[in-house]
């Protein structure tokens, strides 16, 4: 007895281009994911890309915590230099080191003041 075929399914190219057309999409699907860089909690929580989240910890810090925090970076800083032995002096005066005029040709002056002839 031949085979026939069942006119009532998908023949195998049908069934191959389905398949290939959902991985594609599966995959555009994914990279776009990874551009937006949400989280996949976030997303779980219905996170997308133009909307950000109010609370949690990828809330956008309010304005008055932004200066709360550089405040308690500068102070902790403050105290790792101390701790470190650098001291900031309070009472020395600022240093220039502007230069006026120029000095002969070949002649140039390093940081100590010292002038070197270089030719």
């Amino acid at each position: 007895m031949p085979s026939v075929k069942n006119p009532n399914k998908p023949s195998k190219n049908r069934l191959a281009a389905r398949a290939a057309k959902s991985k594609k999409v599966r995959a555009q699907q994914s990279a776009a994911g990874k551009q937006s860089r949400i989280e996949k909690a976030d997303a779980r929580r219905g996170a997308r890309p133009g909307l950000l989240p109010t609370s949690g910890p990828n809330a956008p810090l309010s304005s008055k915590k932004q200066r709360k925090r550089e405040k308690q970076l500068a102070h902790a800083l403050k105290r790792k230099m101390e701790a470190e032995g650098e001291v900031v002096m309070k009472d020395a005066p600022a240093a220039d080191n502007k230069k006026t005029g120029k000095k002969g040709e070949g002649a140039q002056e390093d940081e100590e003041g010292m002038e070197i002839d270089i030719s």
